[in-house]
């Protein structure tokens, strides 16, 4: 299992680093084209920032077990995430992306009670854009139809071989301000929440979390757009999404195979000590019976040739 998981870890690592430099260059094309259309009044319904009541939480675990605590350290978030948004008097729902979360929900009886609206199997393979379509198109139509007013996507984020970060990323909605509020005015981010921001450092999108960076897309200040700027924005807006999603679903992916390879090294290690330990042990419970059995024989010779 070890020898299998690093076969496939570095083909979803590929993956995963080629596919960054097109994600953040798609959130800098939308940053630029949201900057030009400030003053033009454009409205574009997953940047709509509403009061929050209802959350999506888009949860992804892997398929498999035998991967050491990654698929209980996701799910630990999740319940800590429902609980905080429920001390806040805000209701959510969940989408499960996983067969060990998809189990999990199924029988999940806790309070407080959350409901799922859809179980998505993972299948084991390779992640595609159809398979994040089918999430994004669910994501889209709940917050179109203001049954949630915000999406947040709960993964696990590649970072090495021996190491990954459980992150909370808000998907929707794509805020302007950089933070999101209820309908009290308190924010409702996650404190280690990897928020969509549009404006973080002086107007420009920060990426110092990721090793492998993408250059800076530059725009000219005089490029005109050939078709209505709300056009390519409604474009645009699903292409993020899947890729947001597929992005996540790549590194959940590498950092199960990654993990496994690092749970079954681990497991392989240990059977060899436990071998050896009981090797010793097993040869000092033979080696103390032949020894007994040695003096029982000597007893008794000596026992025979001490009679007249």
């Amino acid at each position: 299992m070890k020898l299998v998981a690093a076969a496939k870890v570095r083909r979803a690592q590929e993956a995963v680093i080629n596919g960054r430099p097109f994600s953040n260059t798609l959130v800098e094309v939308l940053h630029y084209i949201n900057e030009q259309l400030q003053d033009d009044g454009v409205s574009v319904p997953l940047t709509e920032v509403r009061a929050v009541k209802r959350v999506a939480l888009v949860v992804i675990t892997g398929d498999r077990g035998l991967c050491g605590s990654l698929n209980a350290g996701i799910l630990k978030m999740a319940e800590s995430r429902i609980a905080e948004l429920t001390d806040l008097g805000l209701d959510c729902t969940v989408i499960s992306v996983g067969r060990k979360g998809n189990s999990y929900f199924r029988r999940r009886s806790r309070a407080p009670v959350v409901s799922v609206d859809r179980f998505v199997e993972g299948g084991g393979r390779f992640p595609t854009a159809k398979e994040a379509q089918v999430i994004a198109d669910d994501v889209f139509s709940l917050f179109v139809s203001e049954e949630v007013d915000k999406v947040e996507l709960l993964y696990t984020k590649f970072v090495s071989f021996v190491e990954s970060a459980t992150v909370i990323q808000t998907l929707l909605p794509l805020s302007m301000k950089g933070e999101v509020f209820d309908q009290n005015g308190n924010c409702v981010d996650a404190m280690e929440d990897e928020l969509f921001r549009l404006t973080t450092k002086e107007g420009k999108l920060s990426v110092e979390r990721d090793k492998v960076q993408s250059e800076k897309v530059e725009f000219s200040p005089f490029l005109e757009f050939e078709q209505d700027p709300a056009q390519i924005l409604d474009a645009l807006m699903p292409l993020y999404l899947n890729s947001q999603i597929l992005r996540a679903l790549q590194e959940s992916l590498a950092s199960e195979l990654a993990a496994r390879m690092c749970a079954m090294s681990n497991a392989t290690d240990n059977a060899v000590e436990l071998t050896k330990t009981l090797s010793l042990a097993y040869n000092r419970k033979r080696q103390a019976k032949i020894t007994g059995e040695i003096l029982e024989i000597v007893a008794g010779a000596d026992a025979l040739s001490e009679q007249p």
